[in-house]
């Protein structure tokens, strides 16, 4: 039987990808790569549902359950904005950039997880809350290097992102290569059409 490595997630559109990545050059050029793995601006998303090894006769049912989700839920927009870090500033392990997104969103996952629960899939433990991944600090850090990722996320500002439509969910497969993740779409879904923010 054949899997292939998958997750339920939201795209996030090209303009705002392109401001993350103009935005945080400045944060990339003062960490290094030699300390944080950062993450391309073409791969950066919302992860609503890692999904782990998919059978490919699971593949079907997940498609089906996505567009079902899809159909209930309207597009909405999101605002971008703050930096963090997980599990805290002190310890710092991954880098992110933080959401304002309406309640929609909440829901939309909420529903994925319990589709994915019920086709047998683990149940995420920890809260959702919404983020995109831009950095993996490297294993074993110093505290030295720790203490200068918290001085540069507290050091960068700022400005303004423009708000972003969501309008679709995504099914990818995500392909680990020694130059980092590579994902390709399996399946796409419209969110419904909501004529307040078309």
């Amino acid at each position: 039987m054949n899997f292939v490595r998958a997750f339920i997630a939201i795209e996030i559109p090209k303009p705002v990808q392109d401001a993350v990545e103009r935005q945080t050059a400045r944060l990339r050029q003062t960490l290094g790569n030699d300390l944080i793995r950062w993450i391309p601006a073409h791969n950066i998303h919302i992860t609503l549902k890692f999904l782990g090894d998919v059978s490919e006769a699971h593949i079907n049912f997940l498609k089906q359950m996505i567009a079902r989700e899809a159909d209930s839920h309207p597009q909405f927009e999101m605002q971008i904005g703050g930096l963090g870090a997980y599990p805290n500033l002190r310890k710092p392990r991954v880098l992110w950039i933080g959401l304002h997104a309406p309640d929609v969103l909440a829901s939309l996952q909420k529903n994925i997880e319990a589709g994915a629960v019920r086709f047998g899939y683990e149940r995420e433990e920890r809260a959702f809350t919404p983020h995109l991944t831009i950095g993996r600090v490297r294993q074993s850090a110093p505290t030295t290097d720790l203490l200068k990722i918290r001085a540069a996320l507290d050091s960068t500002q700022f400005g303004n992102f423009e708000r972003a439509k969501i309008d679709a969910l995504h099914l990818f497969k995500s392909d680990l290569t020694p130059g980092g993740s590579i994902y390709t779409k399996l399946f796409s879904a419209p969110l419904k059409a909501d004529s307040k923010i078309s």
